[in-house]
């Protein structure tokens, strides 16, 4: 599963010359493509670039500039130096974004092997856990899920803390399906009751099967899981760990919000818990079993008899049960299901940093499992305080915040950590990013913000780079999916004018109104079918102008023509984005690094399908050699 580990002295050599390379093409990566009239963009390039690039229909720049494994590259012009050694250099300095199991997906982009049989449904993933959950998603809490439960056998853990889970699908998996004990902790109380209720569908699905067998003259055991426990909490970079671990803690009648966060439901106002695709299903309702409302049905009147307490207070793994269901046949609705859960029988003893140990953190995570028992006396010599943390995607400044958790928190072993949202991240330039909402004050933020505050840059050496520096937009380019677009360069898709239609529509809203820039438009759906009369009569009212407003067709048509240099000079910026997104990352390993831990980045996702595909691993003791493809 892990590539070669880079040294510690080439870690810094690469932040070094990725710093370089960044500072010397800012112009690029600063840019915004809407821009691209306004700002006459495509004159800011060398004037040898420009007539090459000129050239290139959009298979040729998708073999040409992004496609860095395309062979038999045929240049249809001589290219200065400076362009190749812009190409080589941006290749060679970006971290690789291919799974090592997968090898080249550039000739042929589409979703991975285990969607070929069916384009919704994973073929590596039971049944039971791909109900509500999206094809994406289901590629990520698979192949993510088995690097946690391969990390917990590393660390000798059997606790997780899934941060940011959403609905929790990351944490069923890790729960019923690898028999972890997990606890979830998201912002949003509405993600969180969805989650619950789907836990609880789950719940009722095995049972039944069981009691099916059971019926059947088979003696299968009860359904033995541990029953995630989910909290309701937004995760305050500027708090400390004991904060944190407190908030894990944290009953569900004590689960709270921040004040000035304005309650539940009020998805996405502080810094992100949850990757952009963790949203409620609109069609998520919990199934009835309409087959079992007849008497005669002996399945359906066992189903509606079930308790929780039938089930056993053993937690364990159900793998046994995880082929052959579907679960689309049966379900309880959520108020039907009502199981019991203990979140946590001890609360964190809060000893200060200098005097904290394993001990005394052993406190956590000694919870009742799925009956109302009480707990056994020897469970907490059984069940220890180390766990391991990981985040799907956790956004801006989560990632970090995770981090420095990982490292100040004796009780967390080791951490999976994949990142998204680089714009949303903090820095010393920008303290408070478009979107984010500043935190509430703590007592620890009551000083004045230092440098190792902010979410970039974590390290002390990125910090000492000349340099180092990333805008905004350079972080939310590296947000965008360089896979996709090679797929509409190659395909030379319709989806491609939008960029310039965009970018035409700047112009005419400039002109009418000069102190307007970048005015938020949003996207209009499906504008790659519209003519451009009909995009602009969508969008100028977006801009506070009239539908109506008349356009200078000549200048527009001319605009227009050039379409092909707005695709080459968009793809110069993507080329960048891969550069960017590893600078990011590798400060975050340095920081690790400084802090004596070494860690290493994984290509745990296919880019085609999950373009955030980068995984940081990193374990206290250092990490092992050997450790097993779980993938």
């Amino acid at each position: 599963m892990f590539s070669a580990t880079l040294t510690d002295e080439q870690q810094r050599h690469l932040a070094k010359s990725v710093t370089n390379l960044l500072s010397l093409y800012k112009q690029i990566s600063d840019s915004y493509i809407i821009e691209f009239f306004s700002e006459n963009l495509w004159e800011s390039l060398p004037l040898s670039w420009q007539e090459p690039l000129n050239q290139l229909s959009p298979p040729q720049i998708a073999d040409l500039l992004l496609d860095k494994s395309a062979t038999d590259i045929r240049y249809p012009s001589v290219w200065p130096l400076s362009l190749l050694a812009f190409r080589a250099s941006a290749h060679a300095l970006a971290y690789p974004r291919i799974p090592p199991d997968q090898g080249s997906i550039h000739a042929k982009i589409g979703k991975p092997q285990e969607f070929h049989s069916n384009q919704s449904q994973s073929s590596l993933l039971g049944h039971i856990f791909r109900k509500h959950v999206k094809p994406k998603k289901q590629h990520e809490i698979r192949r993510l899920g088995m690097m946690v439960t391969n990390l917990c056998q590393q660390t000798n853990c059997d606790n997780v803390v899934d941060v940011g889970s959403g609905q929790g699908h990351l944490t069923r998996f890790l729960s019923f399906g690898l028999g972890l004990s997990v606890t979830a902790i998201e912002a949003d109380a509405n993600l969180v009751l969805m989650a619950k209720k789907f836990d609880g569908q789950l719940r009722f699905t095995l049972e039944k099967e069981r009691l099916k067998k059971a019926d059947a003259g088979h003696l299968p055991q009860a359904v033995s899981a541990p029953l995630p426990h989910h909290v309701v909490g937004w995760v305050n970079p500027k708090a400390s760990w004991e904060d944190f671990i407190e908030q894990l803690n944290r009953r569900d009648d004590e689960s709270e919000w921040p004040a000035s966060a304005g309650g539940p439901g009020k998805k996405r106002q502080w810094i992100s818990m949850s990757a952009s695709d963790h949203r409620p299903d609109s069609k998520g309702q919990c199934l009835r079993a309409a087959e079992c409302d007849s008497p005669s049905c002996a399945e359906g009147a066992r189903a509606r008899e079930l308790s929780p307490h039938q089930v056993t207070d053993r937690p364990g793994p159900i793998s046994e049960d995880l082929q052959g269901h579907d679960c689309s046949s049966a379900s309880a609705p959520a108020a039907d299901v009502k199981h019991t859960q203990t979140p946590l029988v001890k609360r964190p003893c809060r000893p200060s940093p200098a005097v904290c140990s394993e001990q005394s953190a052993s406190c956590l995570f000694n919870r009742s499992t799925l009956s109302d028992s009480t707990v056994d006396p020897g469970d907490e010599e059984r069940v220890s305080g180390r766990f391991v943390l990981t985040g799907l995607h956790a956004c801006g400044d989560l990632s970090a915040t995770l981090l420095r958790h990982f490292v100040s928190c004796p009780s967390v072993q080791g951490i999976t950590s994949v990142a998204c949202c680089y714009m949303k991240i903090t820095t010393e330039e920008n303290p408070s990013p478009p979107g984010v909402l500043a935190p509430p004050p703590t007592p620890q933020s009551a000083d004045a913000l230092t440098p190792s505050d902010f979410g970039y840059p974590m390290s002390e050496w990125v910090r000492g780079l000349p340099g180092h520096q990333l805008s905004y937009k350079a972080r939310e380019g590296a947000c965008h999916a360089v896979e996709d677009y090679v797929h509409r360069l190659r395909e030379e898709s319709e989806l491609l004018k939008t960029h310039c239609y965009r970018a035409v529509l700047e112009t005419i809203i400039r002109a009418a109104r000069p102190d307007m820039r970048r005015a938020g438009i949003q996207t209009i759906k499906k504008s790659h079918t519209l003519t451009f009369a009909e995009y602009a009569r969508l969008g100028l009212p977006r801009a506070g102008l009239p539908a109506d407003l008349p356009l200078d067709q000549v200048r527009v048509d001319a605009m227009l023509k050039q379409q092909g240099r707005v695709v080459a000079y968009f793809s110069l910026v993507l080329l960048l984005a891969p550069v960017v997104e590893t600078l990011v990352l590798l400060d975050r390993m340095l920081f690790l690094q400084e802090q004596g831990i070494p860690s290493q980045l994984v290509p745990l996702f296919d880019p085609a399908i999950s373009p955030r595909n980068l995984v940081l691993v990193a374990v206290k003791q250092g990490l092992p050699q050997g450790l097993k493809d779980a993938c």
